[in-house]
């Protein structure tokens, strides 16, 4: 069975791109790079299904490129050559070519937390910090969100037009406690002048499964640990084209 890559199915929308553009988009790069590829829709189609795991590493440089994101970020496992059992009935051991998405080998399933419910959707994320360079003022983080859930896992995508400093968060589901990692690229030009913040969050979910209430840890300018509150409200559990349109913009 094949596990379909939320993660970069998530990005690509965050990304308000068809599959068709994405892959336009990673032709583009791989020419300006100097690596011309083949990619098609075709292709981010069995990338999206689970039916690629590993792309060449040309493929793997321009979604990199195209995304921002390393490729393991983006659902990929590394493409190296792995040795499998060959299933031919004579016993041997056979090196597949992972770069082309066949010949891999799966590991024991681990089990998966057991989600409460659907999170996919679009929501309103909101968080709250202290700025110590500006006397120590109270700010609000905002941004419209994509969620897309694959069994105990939730990947993240800020929509680009909701903020100048993109969002993204991994998330794990266990009941109704929601645990993961959150990075944001502030703004070239604002006030952190494009720094990288990462760190850690954890929520609750309400009963309705409509609201997540939690903190955030992360490190400051002054480089001390800090937190604050973060809510994720729900606002439509579509995620095609027009609904992500309609949510491109300023919270």
């Amino acid at each position: 069975m094949t596990t379909p890559n939320s993660a970069l199915r998530a990005t690509r929308m965050g990304l308000l791109m068809s599959q068709d553009d994405f892959a336009r988009a990673l032709r583009e790069a791989g020419r300006r790079a100097g690596e011309p590829n083949d990619a098609s829709k075709r292709l981010v189609q069995r990338w999206e299904a689970g039916t690629s795991v590993s792309p060449r590493p040309a493929y793997a440089r321009a979604l990199e490129t195209v995304t921002g994101l390393p490729i393991e970020t983006l659902g990929f496992i590394p493409a190296v050559p792995q040795a499998r059992v060959s299933d031919d009935g004579r016993g041997g051991l056979d090196l597949g070519d992972s770069s082309t998405g066949t010949g891999t080998t799966r590991g024991t399933p681990t089990a998966q937390p057991v989600p409460r419910g659907n999170y996919s959707g679009v929501w309103l994320s909101r968080y709250e910090y202290v700025s110590s360079s500006r006397g120590r003022q109270v700010f609000t983080g905002l941004h419209y969100v994509v969620i897309l859930q694959h069994a105990g896992r939730l990947t993240i995508r800020s929509l680009p037009g909701s903020s100048d400093s993109p969002l993204t968060m991994d998330l794990t589901v266990d009941g109704n406690v929601v645990t993961g990692t959150w990075v944001e690229q502030t703004a070239e030009d604002g006030h952190y002048r494009g720094a990288r913040y990462h760190g850690a969050i954890q929520l609750l979910a309400e009963p309705t499964g409509r609201r997540l209430t939690g903190k955030w840890v992360g490190f400051g300018t002054e480089m001390d640990v800090n937190t604050g509150p973060w809510d994720l409200i729900f606002q439509d559990a579509s995620t095609n084209k027009a609904t992500l349109d309609a949510y491109n913009h300023r919270p």
